[in-house]
């Protein structure tokens, strides 16, 4: 590409029309069939992969200076980033892992093991307890509301406990797990986007997302609880294990492609051995059905990937940056952009693996310039998006939640005061961004030396 700018890219709004032609097509139309045609989860009739292919195909009637050819180099250099490769493999393992281990018994059976140790009177802080645990060692919070909430609408209906209030707990718990997990789409596409490794930032976000969680704790202990016994279901010791071993082996530190190499191994030879029906072409098949799962999501991150490299040489990065830096001051003020971006991006997009493959490549310029590290900038990412899509009425989680309690009468907005997780951790999302760290480093030396 001879004629490619080796400078910087001159700024340019008109390079963002590609996005608001994704939102308007996506967000149009799940407005529309959701609220006035009043179709169940009319936000997925849209396609998200038709919807950017469109904005894509904007994109490359773009910017003049350069060649239709130029254009689709410029998308596949995009698209053949080393991160977008390894993310893929990542994806593809995570599937596969969390398909075998549901279709192994590991996921109920690590749910009411955990369940057996809750008495009645701390029931609803059992079932976020329980979903935290649970939503890390899966990486997925849509499959820990599944597991969960049946679970608990049954406990709820034989002890008279307040449904909304433990629906609250469960999906606040999940988006705790979804955030954290090592496993997980979100901290996947976080870390890898901004080159970080993720146990740098498991740490980051941990201190942000630990306060959040023992405040919520806290609270739910003295809240909802129940003198009636909670009805006990069978589960398998074995079954369960392979999930506490993924979590010790990620937090170590290993890889996460062995790690879940791993977990997919223990989780069929568990399966094999304690699991009626579950055999070798039960496991093959399982491990395809989890893969197949991933292939929309791998195929936005490249098409996500392609369209920010085409929107970033048309000078829409650059447009944004110009815009945050009339309004940043300094390092918080970068952190508060990524903050902001994330955000705004989940509640277009109702997807937060989405909406952090949209806003990374933005965020990591950002966090270069206003030096901001790389695992912060990955913990805001992950944060904040997770904060909005738990929040949403149109989220997947929350669409979940109130499809398996439909037949109790429970809407979304019957759930959302209750998330006291949520609302917790964007409180200390906000703190983290506002208290620079070395202030927070000083006082903890303080402490130790006085």
């Amino acid at each position: 590409m001879s004629n490619r700018q080796s400078d910087r890219t001159k700024a340019n709004g008109f390079a963002l029309i590609p996005i608001g032609v994704f939102l308007v097509l996506y967000v149009g139309s799940g407005i529309y069939f959701q609220y006035i045609e009043g179709q169940d989860q009319g936000f997925y009739v849209m396609p998200v992969v038709v919807a950017f292919t469109i904005a894509i195909l904007i994109a490359l009637l773009q910017n003049r200076k350069y060649s239709f050819d130029d254009k689709l180099k410029i998308m596949a250099a995009g698209m053949g980033n080393e991160n977008i490769a390894v993310m893929i493999m990542i994806f593809l393992l995570a599937g596969a892992f969390s398909s075998v281990a549901t279709a192994a018994g590991g996921s109920e059976s690590v749910a009411y093991l955990l369940l057996s140790f809750i008495p009645g009177r701390q029931v609803v802080f059992g079932f976020f307890l329980i979903s935290c645990i649970l939503s890390m060692a899966m990486g997925t919070s849509c499959g820990t509301i599944s597991v969960l909430v049946p679970v608990a609408l049954a406990a709820a209906g034989a002890a008279d406990l307040n449904i909304p209030l433990i629906l609250g707990s469960i999906v606040g718990g999940a988006m705790f797990g979804d955030n954290l997990s090592f496993i997980s789409d979100t901290t996947i596409a976080a870390t890898k986007t901004q080159g970080c490794e993720m146990k740098d930032k498991f740490k980051a976000n941990f201190k942000i997302a630990c306060p959040a969680a023992v405040i919520t704790g806290m609270i739910l202990l003295f809240t909802g609880g129940t003198d009636a016994a909670v009805q006990q279901h069978p589960f398998h010791v074995w079954q369960a294990l392979p999930y506490f071993a993924v979590l010790v082996m990620a937090v170590i530190g290993l890889n996460v492609l062995l790690v879940l190499g791993a977990g997919i191994i223990m989780f069929a030879l568990a399966g094999l051995i304690t699991q009626p029906g579950f055999d070798i072409p039960t496991l093959f098949s399982s491990m395809g059905e989890g893969t197949k799962g991933m292939f929309e999501t791998i195929i936005v991150a490249v098409l996500v990937a392609a369209l920010g490299e085409l929107i970033k040489e048309n000078g829409g990065f650059e447009y944004i940056l110009g815009k945050i830096r009339k309004r940043a001051k300094g390092k918080r003020g970068g952190q508060a952009g990524i903050a902001t971006l994330a955000s705004a991006i989940d509640i277009a997009t109702g997807n937060n693996t989405v909406a952090i493959v949209m806003a990374a490549p933005i965020a990591r310029e950002i966090s270069r310039e206003y030096g901001v590290p790389p695992q912060k900038t990955a913990s805001l990412l992950d944060i904040f998006t997770c904060i909005w899509q738990g929040i949403i009425p149109y989220g997947a989680q929350m669409l979940i939640a109130v499809g398996l309690a439909g037949a109790y009468g429970v809407s979304a907005f019957d759930i959302i005061p209750y998330l006291y997780y949520i609302f917790l951790l964007f409180i200390c999302g906000v703190g983290a961004i506002l208290i620079p760290e070395h202030f927070l480093r000083k006082r903890k030396g303080d402490r130790v030396s006085g």
